[in-house]
């Protein structure tokens, strides 16, 4: 026999005792397995907090050494979890696992290399190197995850059967109290902004109403209106649809139940055709955006005194207010500017075309 015959045999006599083990353990497993479901879920809800709190204040170093200790944790939980499942629940894993959740596992763990590893002073590739090491990446990386994490319990609370009216309200209400605090935020304001009228303004947003208890040009910053436009557009795409894009997305482990919900919530002819349909209008609404963004820019280019950035951002905010219907602008006086008035104003028929795309809905687009 010879010595690679012997290590073959060893390898498959081990790895059948090791499976072995892993079968009389599988209940054991799966109580770990929720254990760190649950976990994982705190542990994204913390990290959220942690990046919005990180982007949105100003901070002394020992708080960013703070809120860095809490992504890092929330990181280490989502690793453990990852690697714990890969070893001990591979089967099931493999099973129900999308290929967006690979890629997330995997960017996942290789965050874990600049914990174990100190940065090397001269890499065998500098760029990469940089690029593994950035903490921009890294807090991309950890955030995106953790919306999965969300996700995921959003699909399982489908799952068990939750009212769709109720749920579609606590969706509304989760975003606009959500946005409300935001909003709030030191960097999102330039002089600041009371609870009640942050709060105005973020249900406002979400429910596309237009109406604003503040001037918006001069309250709000570039990041809050930024900001404000991600409102916008999840009340524009509807809040089920914004939540279960991200939910089937990155998920593939969801029950008839709330396929059926989701399928009749965006006209969806089958349950087949339900995610595509779903990658359509995001994908739909974001290519009209953007050609509209640029139309928009074109048509003000160079006439109202502002500089490129000013300019990108009233063009990307109006063509999504536009088009969601939102009624919301980031200029003085909004549409009736005099800036705009008495320049060119081919911006008003660019709108209105917007306006009309987004009002007659997704099903006869």
């Amino acid at each position: 026999m010879t010595n690679r015959h012997r290590l073959s045999t060893a390898f498959h006599r081990y790895r059948f005792k090791f499976n072995r083990l892993v079968m009389h353990m599988q209940p054991v497993t799966r109580r770990i397995m929720t254990g760190l479901n649950v976990v994982s879920l705190l542990a994204a809800l913390a990290s959220v907090v942690g990046l919005i709190l990180f982007v949105g204040f100003d901070h002394t170093a020992a708080d960013v050494k703070l809120l860095a200790r809490l992504i890092k944790g929330a990181r280490i939980v989502f690793i453990v979890s990852i690697i714990f499942g890969l070893i001990f629940d591979w089967a099931h894993v493999k099973r129900y696992t999308r290929l967006m959740k690979w890629v997330l596992n995997i960017a996942m763990l290789l965050t874990l290399l600049p914990m174990i590893y100190p940065q090397p002073a001269h890499p065998w590739i500098p760029w990469l190197s940089t690029f593994l090491y950035s903490k921009a990446v890294i807090f991309s990386i950890t955030g995106i995850y953790a919306v999965w994490e969300i996700s995921f319990s959003v699909t399982n609370l489908f799952g068990h059967k939750i009212n769709p009216s109720l749920l579609l309200a606590c969706s509304f209400l989760f975003f606009i109290i959500i946005g409300s605090f935001v909003l709030k935020m030191p960097r999102c304001t330039h002089d600041g902004i009371t609870y009640i009228d942050s709060l105005f303004v973020s249900t406002s947003a979400v429910c596309i109403t237009g109406l604003s208890t503040v001037d918006v040009s001069s309250t709000f910053t570039p990041f809050g209106v930024l900001v404000l436009s991600i409102l916008i557009q999840i009340g524009g795409l509807g809040v089920m649809t914004f939540t279960s894009f991200f939910a089937l997305f990155f998920t593939g482990n969801n029950s008839i139940y709330s396929q059926m919900v989701v399928k009749d919530m965006v006209n969806s002819k089958s349950i087949n055709s339900l995610l595509p349909t779903l990658l359509y209008i995001m994908m739909f609404t974001l290519v009209i955006e953007a050609v509209g963004a640029v139309l928009v820019w074109f048509s003000i280019h160079g006439t109202m005194g502002m500089t490129l950035e000013d300019e990108l951002i009233f063009s990307g905010f109006h063509s999504l207010s536009a088009f969601c219907n939102a009624g919301f602008s980031n200029i003085a006086g909004g549409l009736s500017s005099p800036q705009l008035l008495l320049q060119n104003q081919s911006i008003y028929l660019i709108l209105s075309a917007l306006i009309f795309l987004g009002g007659i809905g997704f099903p006869l687009l």
